[in-house]
């Protein structure tokens, strides 16, 4: 096994980010948990994890994503990758453009845009240190027109050209890569049992994804020495399909 990193995961309470957080765990590596609300949640999934730490933080806000690092760098030392993967969306008919007003496009992209780049900036003295690795995780919903709302899927493409965008910039120090899940199986996704039906029909791979799925591929990504730039979408093939 290469030597231990320090991990941080957002949003990693539930879900791709808690199974993101158990993946890198499970090869010895030290991760950090965050969220915004899930506290005791996210206390309880730090202490079933071996070494890991959680810390509370709204990455919508500059004072917790400086904060966030900072505590990263005071408890574990230093920083080798950063998993961006703290994201919202409201559910909203494309048709219905009236509800998706200037205050949703505004929630959504304070936290999947604004929040991704503002802890990134954050973060990236310590990751060059380390020649890190970032992992943003995006949507299917930033590649094809799709999502549970426009300004939704808008925030994620937003979030694949800012990757791309990013590993030129702060290259060959840190790289930068995304994910770009299709349908995952999580607590977001638990009703939507007509759009899993639609994927198991059309998707060569004949099903929706699961968080580990998409897990297994962050880690790939983060671990990657010679891959960067690069947005590879976990979704059982539905984008070849449709």
């Amino acid at each position: 096994m290469s030597e231990p990193r320090v991990v941080l995961v957002t949003g990693s309470t539930s879900g791709i980010g808690q199974a993101t957080a158990r993946r890198f765990a499970a090869r010895g590596d030290t991760v950090v948990l965050n969220s915004v609300r899930s506290v005791e949640a996210g206390a309880r999934a730090a202490a079933s994890i071996p070494g890991a730490h959680y810390v509370q933080a709204d990455i919508a806000k500059d004072e917790d994503c400086e904060r966030l690092v900072h505590e990263v760098l005071d408890r574990c030392g230093h920083l080798d990758v950063l998993v961006n993967n703290a994201g919202v969306t409201k559910v909203i008919a494309h048709r219905d453009l009236r509800a998706a007003s200037l205050d949703v496009w505004r929630a959504i992209f304070d936290v999947n845009v604004f929040g991704t780049w503002n802890l990134t900036v954050h973060a990236i003295d310590a990751l060059r240190e380390r020649h890190g690795a970032i992992v943003n995780v995006s949507s299917l919903a930033g590649l094809r027109a799709t999502g549970s709302s426009i300004p939704y899927a808008s925030s994620k493409a937003a979030v694949n050209h800012m990757t791309t965008l990013l590993a030129k910039s702060v290259g060959p120090e840190v790289r930068v890569n995304a994910v770009a899940p299709g349908l995952v199986d999580t607590p977001w996704t638990a009703e939507w049992d007509d759009i899993r039906e639609s994927v198991r029909r059309v998707a060569p791979l004949r099903r929706s994804g699961t968080p580990d799925d998409v897990a297994e591929i962050i880690v790939a990504l983060a671990l990657s020495s010679y891959v960067t730039g690069q947005v590879v979408a976990v979704d059982g093939g539905l984008s070849i399909a449709t």
